[in-house]
């Protein structure tokens, strides 16, 4: 099982892809993992036929567990299991050449929630399989099995979900939950906000054709280099500080599905451009299931952006072992107060976005938490 990501112990098999006496290529998918960071297949480190399988679907293993065994020699699988009665939730559609298809629980899951007949889907996957892109092409053109002209996110802030009656809670949305608990439980957490002017700033996206969150994270990329001691890891009593690098999670939200937070990694080396040109690569990657574990390893530090949904304030939960995470929330036009260069105020009409900053009391004090914010602030009302 391999680690995705640093706060990663576990991983969950959803499905093999290749069975015992099957040839096997070099980085061909063998099997798809579920962990409460990432959904990926995961491709085999060495080309062979695989000999043994190790550990079954369902099963949840720590990182390090061996999975398979590839050898040089076809194996005979062995028997398989009995059967279980077919569900709802899992249709079996039957291949040309006389197989059933096989589908991941998370794509038989949303297939029974919205109705839809996976047989009827053309996969895109390995050999025609129906991934969970494919599904949720079909949820997002109102079930139809044709595909839509324009695939957007799954997700859809703006119409409130339904209601499901009792049921237990996911298996992703449980292990979100008790890591951000053990975070809560770990860090000494305390949250920091300041009013910034994003008058400059939305000048200047509206020139560029980006969102704010990019001009944001560069100006909050250059706070950290002059205030590294936030762009750091805290394991216990080692502190680590990252002086020259900053490899910046971005928290993507999935809807019902929960959170992720993939990683732009050397991102103090992009400009705003080529941070929200990554920005969009990797949360579509995220939504589409296509992450790598690579890709959401290694984050020294971490900006979440509710306030695209019209949110004004929150106190994030710190994504262990950072020391902190920025909180973006909605840009809204208030009165405030204005001094102009001779001193004289007068009301203006401006942007104001509030900022806040959850750090971890153990490696940092209010003092520093607050200059580093005022830190963002300036070079934000001072962008050119």
């Amino acid at each position: 099982m391999p680690q995705m990501g640093v706060s990663v112990s576990e991983g969950t098999i959803t499905e093999w892809l290749k069975q015992v006496g099957d040839e096997v290529a070099y980085e061909e998918p063998i099997c798809v993992i579920s962990t409460d960071k990432i959904d990926t297949e995961l491709p085999s480190p060495a080309a062979g036929t695989l000999s043994e399988i190790l550990v079954d679907v369902g099963q949840t293993v720590d990182v390090g567990t061996p999975l398979a065994r590839i050898g040089g020699e076809a194996v005979e699988a062995p028997a398989p299991p009995p059967k279980a009665e077919p569900k709802p939730a899992t249709p079996a559609a039957v291949q040309s050449n006389g197989h059933a298809k096989r589908y991941s629980p998370v794509v038989s899951r949303i297939a029974a929630e919205h109705g839809i007949d996976l047989d009827k889907i053309e996969g895109t996957g390995r050999g025609g399989r129906v991934r969970k892109q494919d599904v949720m092409a079909v949820v997002e053109n109102g079930g139809a099995t044709e595909p839509p002209l324009h695939i957007e996110s799954p997700y859809k802030p703006d119409e409130p979900a339904s209601p499901k009656g009792d049921g237990e809670l996911s298996r992703m949305r449980r292990q979100i939950g008790e890591h951000m608990k053990r975070s809560l439980d770990t860090a000494a957490t305390c949250t920091t906000w300041i009013e910034v002017d994003f008058g400059r700033l939305e000048a200047a996206r509206a020139r560029l054709g980006i969102t704010a969150l990019p001009i944001v994270a560069r100006c909050a990329i250059d706070a950290l280099r002059e205030y590294p001691q936030l762009n750091a890891w805290l394991e216990g009593e080692k502190y680590t500080r990252f002086d020259d690098r900053v490899n910046l999670g971005i928290a993507v939200s999935l809807g019902e599905d929960g959170l992720i937070v993939p990683v732009i990694a050397d991102a103090q080396d992009l400009a705003p451009e080529g941070l929200g040109k990554r920005i969009k690569e990797l949360a579509r990657a995220a939504r589409d299931r296509t992450l790598k574990p690579d890709d959401v390893a290694g984050a020294t530090f971490t900006i979440t952006n509710p306030g695209q949904y019209g949110s004004i304030m929150a106190t994030p939960v710190i994504n262990q072992p950072q020391v902190a995470i920025l909180d973006t929330e909605a840009v809204v036009k208030r009165p405030v107060v204005v001094t102009a260069a001779d001193g004289s105020d007068s009301i203006a009409i401006r942007p104001i976005c509030i900022l806040g900053l959850s750090w971890d009391h153990r490696a940092l004090d209010g003092a520093l938490a607050a200059q580093f914010l005022a830190a963002i602030k300036r070079r934000i009302e001072a962008w050119d």
